[in-house]
């Protein structure tokens, strides 16, 4: 694949990526990090998809920051800080390999969760919980990229209003994001291929926005979830048996 085909193919997933994100408040990582990573390597995918989770999350909290409950984040964020390095550490010393089958397992294991359990409400929330879904989401976000699914299901079980739930977690998103973005930097990740990538991607991303924001003031919130949660458990499964077949 030349670095052309490279640029729009990854400029589209990323369109697609930031409509999920921008529709739901959540999904974009999961989706693109999978889809990138089947034709490029992770140490360039993973900081590319650094660069775009924080730029979806200051667009839509410019326009709705007053529907975010910042307070509610905070706890999250706290415990991230601990797993961020973490997850780091295992992106730059582990093999390759490894890393694409618990990408693989852990994508399929959420869409199928996601479907499993639409419905689950915490009604006692156990003592240390937040603290333990937000570390396992910084070691995941430092890894993957992909700290949003512990706390997406987090906020199901609260159940937090759609309004409320997709603000609330770009309040979350963002800072994490920015760390995350920061670590990489620090472990020598942003090179000129990721950042060439990056600004290829910007005018899919700035549209992919604009679509989505359109689709969450008109679309049923739970019919477009079960939609997401079928194509990330599909996803998932080809992810694992490339990765076991390589």
């Amino acid at each position: 694949m030349s670095p052309l085909e490279l640029a729009l193919l990854a400029a589209a997933v990323i369109l697609v990526s930031a409509f999920v994100r921008s529709a739901l408040g959540f999904g974009d990582a999961v989706l693109a990090m999978p889809l990138l990573a089947a034709v490029c390597d992770l140490r360039t995918v993973t900081p590319l998809v650094a660069f775009i989770g924080p730029t979806i999350s200051i667009l839509i909290l410019a326009r709705d920051w007053r529907k975010s409950d910042f307070k509610a984040s905070l706890r999250l964020i706290a415990a991230s800080l601990a797993g961020i390095p973490v997850g780091i550490v295992l992106l730059t010393r582990l093999p390759e390999g490894p890393l694409r089958i618990a990408l693989g397992l852990f994508v399929l294991f959420y869409g199928l969760y996601g479907l499993w359990r639409p419905d689950l409400r915490i009604r006692r929330e156990p003592r240390g919980l937040v603290w333990g879904v937000g570390f396992l989401a910084g070691t995941l976000g430092g890894a993957f990229n992909t700290n949003g699914p512990p706390v997406v299901i987090y906020g199901l079980a609260r159940g937090w209003t759609p309004a409320t739930f997709r603000a609330t977690l770009q309040g979350y998103f963002l800072p994490t994001g920015l760390l995350i973005l920061a670590g990489h930097g620090v472990a020598g990740l942003w090179t000129a291929e990721v950042l060439r990538l990056y600004l290829y991607s910007l005018p899919g991303l700035l549209l992919g926005v604009f679509l989505g924001g359109r689709v969450n003031r008109t679309m049923a919130p739970d019919r477009f979830n079960r939609f997401v949660f079928i194509a990330l458990a599909a996803m998932g499964t080809l992810l694992l048996l490339r990765a076991l077949r390589s």
